[in-house]
């Protein structure tokens, strides 16, 4: 695409790789001979059918989890589109270091790998343990008045997305699973607007509370929307420009890191209504993505329920979570470990001398 670097258009058009279907054979050839009725643990069978075709491998895993937060400031934030100040984004991010917030508490308790990434805050925050300083700016533009990010801001953001999965990657023999997570006041906004210009829909159809507006507030973040909506509209079948106008810096890295995954065959835990808007951009710019992605929860954000039937796959768990930072991903680990070791562990008819169905 003009004014963009050769360079960043070669990685983001390069494929994804190739599922291992043997694998996923030999996932299915076991699922028939093990002591239940065929299909008799429902989605845990594919799921883990659909693992081993990612891993490569007829018994899969989801031991080693890597989580990457990123978190950016959004200049929509001016607008008033938040119940909560923009310095809480700075805040969190320290919250993140010391152990605080769900997601730091869910990857402990997991064994997972935790770094987050500041690509810029209005408050600017010193060196701290566990958090990589990636600043771009700020915070960006205010998308309801300008583009979100220059070019030169989204080659940046993306990049980090893609840094974080080659360093996860890097640190280990393997990574079943990536987990990306985001913090960033406004950045609902900024996804509402991304799944409304995606979607062809209003933005009353698809906005929500957030982190907690009240029915006035929604309405008010409807017109921010419907403001950058029109704006921005003659970007709308490009979903890179959709990106740098209407989204922010932690969401172009998201959509970086999910396409480096897919890249790099690495399986992919989406978490809520962010990530999933970020998901979906990243895989119209390379559709193979897709095969990559596991959906973890239904968020309780309004516009989840719209996203639903674009999604290439079911979300695996529903409770009315809508923190964002990764953490409903997180809380579905422990359903992905249940169906790695039933895969795994159980007996095959052969091996515990149980009589198999009648033919």
């Amino acid at each position: 695409m003009e004014g963009y670097d050769q360079a960043f258009l070669g990685w983001l058009a390069s494929p994804a790789a190739e599922l291992h279907r043997q694998a996923a054979i030999e996932a299915e050839r076991r699922q028939s001979q093990l002591t239940k009725p065929l299909g008799a643990l429902g989605d845990l069978e594919r799921l883990a059918i659909r693992l081993a075709g990612m891993q490569g491998r007829a018994c899969p895993q989801a031991e080693r989890v890597a989580i990457a937060v990123f978190a950016a400031d959004h200049g929509v934030a001016a607008e008033g589109v938040s119940a909560y100040p923009q310095a809480v984004t700075a805040q969190m991010i320290a919250n993140f270091a010391t152990g605080g917030a769900a997601i730091s508490v869910a990857a402990r308790a997991l064994d997972a790998r935790l770094r987050v990434y500041n690509l810029g805050t209005v408050i600017e925050l010193a060196p701290m343990p566990g958090v990589e300083s990636c600043v771009i700016a700020p915070q960006s533009g205010n998308l309801a008045c300008e583009a979100a990010m220059s070019k030169e801001q989204l080659v940046q953001a993306m990049g980090v997305g893609r840094l974080a999965v080659e360093r996860a990657v890097d640190e280990g023999d393997t990574v079943d699973l990536f987990i990306g997570g985001e913090m960033g006041i406004g950045n609902t906004t900024a996804a509402t607007a991304l799944a409304a210009a995606l979607l062809e829909q209003p933005a009353a159809a698809l906005a929500g509370p957030g982190t907690g507006l009240d029915s006035s507030g929604i309405l008010h973040k409807v017109a921010v929307i419907e403001r950058a909506l029109a704006l921005h509209q003659p970007r709308a079948e490009q979903p890179l420009e959709l990106l740098r106008c209407l989204g922010g810096f932690e969401i172009a890295a998201l959509c970086g890191a999910y396409l480096r995954c897919g890249q790099q065959g690495v399986p992919v835990l989406v978490d809520g209504f962010i990530c999933t808007v970020a998901a979906l951009i990243a895989c119209q710019l390379q559709p193979g993505l897709s095969d990559w992605l596991i959906f973890s929860h239904c968020s309780a954000e309004p516009g989840y329920a719209l996203l639903l039937d674009n999604l290439p796959s079911w979300p695996l768990l529903d409770l009315g979570l809508r923190l964002g930072e990764g953490s409903g991903a997180a809380v579905a680990v422990p359903l992905i470990r249940m169906a790695c070791t039933l895969h795994a562990q159980m007996a095959t008819f052969d091996e515990a001398a149980v009589s198999g169905a009648v033919e």
